[in-house]
């Protein structure tokens, strides 16, 4: 059986993900083909196309196609709660009542004329709505591989109506127990602080979690943003969360906070520093976050969680490191599992799991997130000799071992191996490294490379050899979707890689999932002492991770990286 799942359901982060007899064969997202970032407004046309592709199938072969949104009927209480808490914008209120269902009759319409447009034919071929949450929940529970009775978390801005979702899974079934409905959103509470604090929403969030260990969480009190309680919450939409004449404006652009905020809080802060009082407002709500969402998690799932350990957790605040650092840390948890891509480009593979079950065929437990295009050093050569630029390469005898002395020298690299990754983490195929003893090399690649902030951490590849004795735990962390905290005596072996609070975010490697990145990290060893690389995407600031040779040649050229290493080939500039 073959389902093939999409997503892109609210207007970004369109992607595609396939399935053949419960094995995930191939998963992208539309916006590393487009070349623009989150591909709002898109439809996973090109990621379709590579998932058949790399699947060697017809689209006629495809059995289902899965959709993570689906209609909510009047009988919901998720369309009255939106009607009631938006009484001040009627003509929201008034839609969601009575024609509450116009964003899955559009989305329905989008993907019929995709599945005609590919062949895959949408009279011919079964499709099945789930909803977002569902989806959300099964890319968590469906993937984790846990056996037992396991508490699910799905926290994000929003899907149809719902916000936050709690349940459980046993047997294969997920089990509601709790959801919450807009605009009682922790995942838009933030998001509308991020725009605030003057970052882009779906994408910023990583940057207030990057400056909240900078400042002091005690000195405002942000408890006016939201009550909770109980096993409940509701957010002030006097300030933040708003919709229509609430929303403050400026320049054109409507943005998810109130004027109200503004006379609290000051002005909107702009430019790249991290400066007072920012830094304490970015603290202060992750701060916030994290105690709703830790009683939340508490009250609706404490005994679950007592009961086996096991937790899954999916939606864009999984993507929180911080607090799923504090999640690991709850009282009866003894393995939480994060889709790692826990955004709403997961929910292609949540939606496509989710129908596979129903089906009758089950998931295979996720090993790596390895799903995308890979190329040839044949065809990198190619894309070399076909750039607009003038291209000097080499083919390397010992590609690890010679790409390690680069980076032992001080020097970033640029790697391009394998298979792309899923999801927003460069996880060692699609990478700028550095060594990370090596004092500035941060600096370096967020000024020269990156150029972005020069205050966001970054994080470490960790052999899984040393990967216990420096993070201080057993527990797996294979997709970077945890932080711990660094043990005393590696923080001076390996500053670049360890955040101002004296954590980091770690990708522990195995030779299994990833054997040449595995190479790589064990001559660095050789050299240093030290099982350990600095990782980041290969991309520069504002775009997606590249993809294709061609992608990584350009953003070579655009910028002051020196050293590329694609496949069996090291690309350099020609002062080099």
């Amino acid at each position: 059986m073959i389902v093939l799942g999409l997503s892109g359901a609210v207007n970004h982060d369109a992607s595609a993900a396939l399935y053949i007899d419960g094995k995930l064969i191939a998963a992208a997202e539309e916006e590393r083909f487009l070349r623009d970032k989150h591909a709002k407004g898109r439809m996973a046309y090109h990621a379709t196309q590579f998932c058949m592709k790399q699947a060697g199938i017809t689209p006629k072969d495809i059995d289902i196609v899965a959709f993570p949104y689906s209609e909510i009927g009047l009988e919901s209480p998720a369309r009255w709660h939106y009607a009631k808490r938006y009484w001040y914008a009627p003509d929201r209120g008034l839609t969601a009542l009575f024609n509450g269902n116009r964003r899955y009759k559009r989305n329905h319409e989008s993907v019929m004329k995709l599945l005609d447009d590919l062949g895959i034919g949408a009279d011919r071929v079964k499709f099945v709505p789930v909803e977002h949450h569902l989806a959300h929940a099964s890319s968590a529970y469906h993937l984790s591989g846990f056996k037992e009775k396991t508490a699910i978390i799905g926290i994000d801005g929003k899907g149809e109506y719902a916000t936050t979702f709690f349940g459980y899974g046993e047997n294969g079934q997920i089990h509601k127990i709790k959801e919450f409905y807009d605009p009682d959103s922790l995942g838009g509470m933030y998001g509308a602080l991020t725009e605030f604090l003057g970052f882009e929403m779906l994408d910023g969030e990583f940057k207030v979690m990057g400056m909240a260990p900078y400042g002091d969480p005690t000195r405002f009190d942000f408890s006016q943003l939201i009550e909770f309680g109980d096993g409940e919450f509701k957010v002030n939409t006097e300030l933040v969360n708003t919709l229509g004449a609430r929303r403050y404006k400026k320049d054109g652009k409507g943005y998810f906070f109130s004027k109200k905020l503004l006379e609290w809080l000051g002005p909107m802060r702009s430019g790249d520093e991290i400066d007072d009082p920012y830094i304490d407002y970015a603290a202060s709500i992750q701060d916030l976050l994290e105690k709703t969402a830790l009683h939340l998690i508490e009250y609706h799932l404490g005994d679950i969680i007592r009961e086996t350990g096991k937790v899954c957790f999916a939606g864009g605040v999984a993507l929180n490191v911080k607090l799923n650092q504090r999640i690991i840390a709850m009282d009866g948890v003894k393995e939480l599992f994060v889709q790692p891509a826990a955004s709403d480009a997961g929910t292609a593979i949540g939606a496509a799991s989710y129908a596979s079950h129903m089906a009758g065929v089950p998931v295979e437990k996720m090993e790596h997130v390895y799903l995308g295009p890979s190329y040839t050093t044949d065809e990198c050569i190619a894309a070399c000799d076909a750039h607009e630029q003038d291209v000097t390469w080499t083919k390397l005898d010992d590609v690890c071992k010679q790409t390690a002395e680069i980076l032992h020298d001080g020097n970033p690299v640029s790697w391009f191996q394998g298979k792309m990754e899923f999801g927003p983490r460069a996880l060692g195929n699609r990478s700028i490294l550095g060594s990370p003893n090596h004092s500035g090399v941060a600096d370096r690649i967020n000024a020269q490379i990156k150029y972005r902030e020069r205050w966001r951490p970054f994080c470490p590849s960790i052999l899984d050899t040393v990967a216990s004795e420096i993070l201080q735990t057993e527990h797996p962390s294979p997709y970077m979707t945890f932080t711990f905290d660094v043990a005393e005596e590696w923080k001076s072996r390996i500053p670049e890689v360890v955040h101002e609070d004296g954590t980091a975010r770690a990708q522990i490697v195995t030779e299994a999932t990833n054997p040449r990145y595995y190479a790589l990290l064990q001559e660095m060893e050789k050299l240093s002492g030290n099982g350990v690389v600095l990782n980041t995407s290969l991309n520069r600031r504002g775009e997606p991770m590249v993809c294709s040779p061609t992608d990584a040649l350009n953003m070579f050229f655009g910028s002051d990286l020196e050293y590329l290493v694609m496949e069996d080939i090291l690309v350099t500039k020609n002062s080099n």
